[in-house]
């Protein structure tokens, strides 16, 4: 039984719906209420919605056990039939809904209640196999398909998945054990992945023991990250925190992660795949992130990254227990490039690197890569940061022949740790400047001297994505 699902706050408030709620409560009568129950609750999003259900409504059972594949999937093509008519809601309960993969629809929000639980299938038939992504030309553990993820949606016009920080976990623990043992024919399934869609908001959740990736927008354009925390352990394989690739204009904020890999990866694409579908990562915003990834890097940009990366601006970073801060990774055969990257404001306490650049990483999709697709990567900007108990301040490898150029790095402090390696700056095959750096930069990237250059740069313009606001909206629903 639904009252009033959402409305958007505003100065005026509708009298109409506020005298409707008065006469619905005066009119229940005092015995009838004692049996009415309320759900209410007040959410940000870019839009509100006009109807909702609960999955319960469609048979779902949140005791952890029953799998309710079938009622999130039922509940959500019931739902599909508002889109035109102001959008639609999916209200998770408290409980624990044990689930596999279902897809979403647009114009549509799931909610998840502070004290919902969305449990990953340990159940491989529960994840339908489909399509390697047309930038990667295999799945990224096996060769062909891959499973689809927990929580999918494809060809999608403003979706929201969000909530009172309920949580997701993806029982990852069985998928891991698989993977390293070598028993699965299929790529894992990531827990959220959204694919060719627009206006796409992820926020106030909690995410735990992702099978492998935990947020995957890919070939979107408008997408907000916000107000996640991400928990894996940290020798959990291939557990990346938010994964944007071949996006268009996106904003990843406020989130809280621990990963067995890279807390956030910018990617475009594996070699001559990537190359051919020429879709880049580009007007990206990352600000405040907090990471721990012991084995991995804060942010990274690649490996996969043939589509091209540009336009990356990250600020109010803070690292602990990290490899390294922001990674570039790449390797002869990937193409593409990594330009115009902007970094200020890093944090680190106990670090491998601070910088760490390598044109010679990971492996390829197959044989049928281009030995003479080079990456480019020029003009890499990093000012305003400060770390202590570094192991080594900087590895930057370029490419013999094909140097990173353009690197410029400004006002950085680094605290060496007890068991410091002696050679604190390793480059090769780079190019730029630095100015205010300590320690002593490697001869590659010669100190311009205090005061002769200008810190290095970070656009004083904005990006579209950092106008995507959010509205208030309104949840309220009886029950009896």
């Amino acid at each position: 039984m639904e009252l009033w699902t959402s409305a958007r706050r505003s100065k005026v408030i509708d009298v109409r719906r506020v005298l409707g709620v008065l006469v619905l409560f005066y009119t229940i009568g005092v015995e009838s209420r004692k049996s009415v129950k309320w759900d209410y609750f007040e959410y940000g999003a870019s839009n509100c919605r006009a109807h909702s259900a609960s999955v319960s409504d469609f048979g779902g059972v949140g005791d952890g056990t029953t799998v309710n594949t079938k009622a999130f999937q039922a509940a959500i093509d019931h739902l599909s039939q508002f889109s035109s008519e102001g959008g639609s809601l999916l209200y998770v309960p408290p409980g624990r809904w044990l689930t596999g993969s279902f897809n979403l629809t647009s114009y549509f929000t799931l909610y998840l209640d502070k004290d919902a639980v969305l449990l990953g299938s340990e159940n491989e038939s529960e994840y339908p196999l489909i399509e390697p992504l047309p930038s990667y030309g295999r799945g990224r553990d096996a060769d062909g398909a891959r499973y689809s993820s927990l929580i999918f949606g494809k060809n999608l016009t403003d979706v929201v998945i969000t909530g009172a920080n309920g949580t997701i976990d993806g029982q990852g623990e069985l998928w891991w054990t698989k993977f390293r043992a070598g028993k699965l024919d299929y790529t894992r399934p990531y827990l959220i992945e959204i694919m060719f869609s627009t206006d796409v908001q992820i926020s106030n959740l909690t995410l735990i023991n992702s099978p492998s990736w935990n947020v995957h927008p890919v070939y979107c354009s408008n997408v907000v990250v916000q107000g996640l925390t991400i928990l894996a352990p940290v020798k959990s394989p291939n557990t990346d925190g938010i994964n944007p690739d071949s996006c268009t204009n996106t904003r990843i904020q406020d989130c809280y992660i621990v990963s067995g890999d890279d807390c956030v990866a910018v990617k475009s694409g594996w070699d001559e795949y990537g190359i051919s579908f020429g879709m880049p990562t580009k007007q990206l915003v990352i600000r405040r992130l907090t990471c721990i990834s012991p084995t991995s890097a804060v942010i990274a940009l690649g490996s996969e990254m043939s589509g091209g990366i540009e336009d990356v601006r990250a600020e109010d970073i803070t690292a602990i227990d990290s490899e390294s801060g922001v990674r570039i990774k790449t390797a002869v055969g990937r193409g593409g490039y990594v330009k115009d990257v902007y970094v200020r404001g890093m944090t680190l306490k106990t670090m491998k690197w601070v910088f760490w650049m390598t044109g010679n990483y990971g492996s390829h999709p197959d044989n049928n890569y281009d030995p003479n697709a080079i990456p480019v990567i020029q003009n890499i900007n990093y000012r305003d940061v400060v770390a202590e108990n570094v192991t080594m301040a900087a590895k930057l490898e370029g490419i013999a022949g094909d140097p990173f150029t353009g690197i410029c790095i400004s006002n950085v402090t680094i605290g060496l740790a007890q068991n410091s390696k002696k050679l604190q700056w390793n480059c090769t095959d780079v190019a730029g400047i630095t100015s205010e750096v300590n320690p002593k930069p490697c001869d590659l990237l010669p100190d311009q001297g205090q005061g002769k250059i200008e810190e290095c740069n970070f656009p004083e313009d904005s990006l579209p994505v950092e106008n995507m606001g959010v509205q208030t909206c309104y949840f309220f629903r009886r029950h009896w």
